[in-house]
């Protein structure tokens, strides 16, 4: 009895290395460079950025021709009105400092947004690729950092996954 539970065992043992788990892993990183999506979402940010530092530089510029101007004519004024005139600088200076820790934050955020939506319809578009094509596991890796420790060059299906992540970002055209 003992002989025919072993032998079962070891028989199952050898039914369930027979099937073969399918297993790939992507570069995530080359994804997120090279995935037409990443790139329109980067060149946005950057036209938006472009924007907000226009507007930033026009306040800075403002201000720094009212304080020029009060540099060249501080020395015929009194005391009193040189003081009002500085701080009336000084808190433009400051309104102007909020303004930019305010679109630097709201440029970071947006970013990280946009970041975050681009890595759901990456892991998406893996999922649904991994199982069109029969994978039980794909595994992501970044550059020298990341779970893949060693992966045979066959097994990376990074630039596939790039291709069909590329045309069906084109079909969404």
């Amino acid at each position: 009895m003992k002989r025919i539970f072993i032998l079962l065992a070891f028989v199952a043992l050898l039914t369930s290395c027979t099937q073969q788990t399918k297993i790939a892993y992507v570069d995530v990183e080359e994804l997120m460079k090279e995935y037409k999506g990443t790139k329109e979402a980067e060149a946005t940010m950057k036209v938006k950025s472009e924007k907000l530092k226009a507007e930033l530089d026009s306040l800075v510029g403002g201000w720094q021709n009212r304080a020029r101007i009060y540099q060249e004519k501080s020395q015929g004024m009194s005391n009193k009105v040189r003081a009002e005139r500085e701080q009336v600088l000084m808190q433009e200076q400051q309104q102007i400092n909020q303004r930019q820790q305010t679109i630097q934050q709201q440029v970071q955020a947006e970013g990280q947004k946009s970041l975050e939506a681009l890595s759901r319809e990456i892991n998406d578009f893996v999922k649904n690729y991994a199982i069109e094509k029969g994978y039980n596991f794909v595994l992501g890796t970044t550059g020298d950092n990341g779970t893949v420790m060693y992966g045979e060059e066959k097994a990376d299906i990074t630039d596939d996954v790039l291709v069909q992540l590329n045309k069906s970002y084109k079909a969404k055209e």
